[in-house]
């Protein structure tokens, strides 16, 4: 029996905060079923992370200060850790960073929090976004007050295109692209992974535009085939790119501690970027005071006892995701074998998400019906959209599950698609009989 309270939101027509709280209504509601909804890390990643290990860290970070900072007080509001944090950026991601422009923040979510409103202080000024993209970030820009236009959906090889025309046409209706949020690598939602040729491009003509770009990269380190791609921090020669970085999902995404790099000069202008940055200082005075020192700390100590790079560290759960990500291809390749059901998937190169094309809209009235009847939560791409584009997809996540719970997962999904399907073929023959 559904209960009546069920909230059902879009991206369209509700803050982002009510589609999460839908999804994790639906998760509480119906317990026993398995979620491809979570784009969480794995619970493997914290194997190392017992309280005696958090200690150990700890204690690591206040040994190489010599006791010298106060973990206990107010602290720094721009971070402690900047430097080995800009070691790690350099070390992993090949970003350019520097601890005099890196600033900590509670994770890359408040980053985000804090970029938009300086970024884009008048009513006219707009942040672009891939439609889909994550939810969070459309989220920030709905806290902030800032206005979004969506970028259509044309996929990685022609966003260039759509941002100059997107742009061109914000400048003619008297506004103003200032910001791009984008993440380049195994992107949220859809897996997608932006090549070499298309960052530089965007970089050219957000460039030209003086749009900042706003570089989100959790999933960088989770490579599961082909060569690594530059971050658009690393490809960056006009000075457009503020890098997002957190340590929620190579760590623990309960230390909350993210980062936000800004570039060497912003659009060749130091003063311009100097002004940004303590503008940043400021607001984030005012909204956090600054970021945890004891969780910063632990960050430090890790860092230090892993040489200032996690690529070892997270190896062990890379596998893993590996392992996830191969589950489900296979499994939904036996369920919807080619010339069955029109049904087509992507296969992603890293991260924790794919996604799913359906020959039926996907809603939140189909999240919860999956759920009750056929025990497996998922996510519908539509939570992530800004117009109807996505409202035939939803995206798979396979971080945070097992093999096994994947294969049962899309099994289910499988027997809900072709169930769905049935029931609008036996509608179609009724209205032929009725007509």
């Amino acid at each position: 029996m559904r209960a009546e309270t069920t909230h059902s939101p879009t991206a369209r027509n509700a803050p982002q905060a009510a589609v999460m709280n839908f999804l994790n209504e639906i998760a509480g509601r119906y317990p026993a079923a398995i979620s491809l909804a979570a784009g969480r890390p794995n619970n493997r990643l914290f194997d190392r992370l017992k309280p005696e290990a958090l200690l150990d860290a700890f204690h690591c970070y206040d040994a190489h200060t010599h006791g010298g900072t106060s973990l206990l007080q107010y602290g720094r509001t721009a971070g402690i850790i900047n430097e080995l944090v800009a070691r790690q950026l350099s070390d992993d991601d090949g970003v350019p960073a520097d601890a005099s422009r890196l600033l900590i923040t509670a994770g890359c979510q408040e980053a985000l929090y804090l970029c938009l409103p300086e970024l884009c202080p008048l009513p006219t000024d707009t942040l672009l976004v891939c439609n889909p993209t994550y939810i969070g970030g459309i989220g920030a820009a709905q806290a902030a007050g800032v206005h979004i236009a969506a970028l259509p959906d044309v996929g990685g090889g022609q966003l260039p295109e759509a941002i100059e025309r997107v742009a061109t046409q914000l400048k003619r209706e008297g506004c103003c692209a200032r910001a791009l949020y984008i993440i380049p690598d195994f992107d949220n939602p859809t897996g997608r992974i932006l090549d070499r040729l298309q960052r530089c491009a965007i970089l050219e003509v957000c460039t030209k535009h003086r749009i900042v770009v706003l570089e989100d990269n959790p999933y960088g380190m989770f490579r599961y085939e082909g060569d690594a791609v530059p971050t658009m921090a690393a490809l960056d020669s006009g000075g457009c790119v503020i890098y997002l970085s957190t340590y929620s999902k190579t760590l623990s995404p309960a230390l909350r501690v993210g980062a936000a790099c800004l570039p060497t000069a912003l659009f060749g202008d130091e003063a311009m970027r100097d002004a940004l940055w303590n503008r940043l200082i400021e607001r984030k005075s005012f909204v956090t005071v600054n970021t945890s020192q004891i969780n910063q700390s632990i960050i430090g100590g890790i860092l230090l006892q892993q040489s200032c790079s996690l690529r070892e560290w997270v190896r062990p759960v890379l596998e893993a995701y590996r392992a996830n990500r191969d589950a489900m291809l296979d499994e939904l390749q036996r369920v919807f074998p080619h010339g069955g059901i029109d049904v087509r998937w992507n296969r992603p190169s890293g991260g924790f998400f794919l996604s799913l094309d359906l020959p039926f809209r996907f809603d939140a009235d189909a999240v919860t019906e999956c759920a009750e009847r056929y025990g497996v939560i998922v996510m519908p791409m539509s939570f992530f959209a800004l117009d109807d584009s996505q409202d035939r997809r939803v995206r798979l996540a396979f971080s945070a599950v097992e093999p096994a719970q994947i294969r049962v997962g899309i099994s289910n999904l499988g027997r809900f698609v072709r169930e769905r399907l049935r029931g609008h073929t036996r509608r179609e023959e009724q209205e032929i009989i009725d007509s």
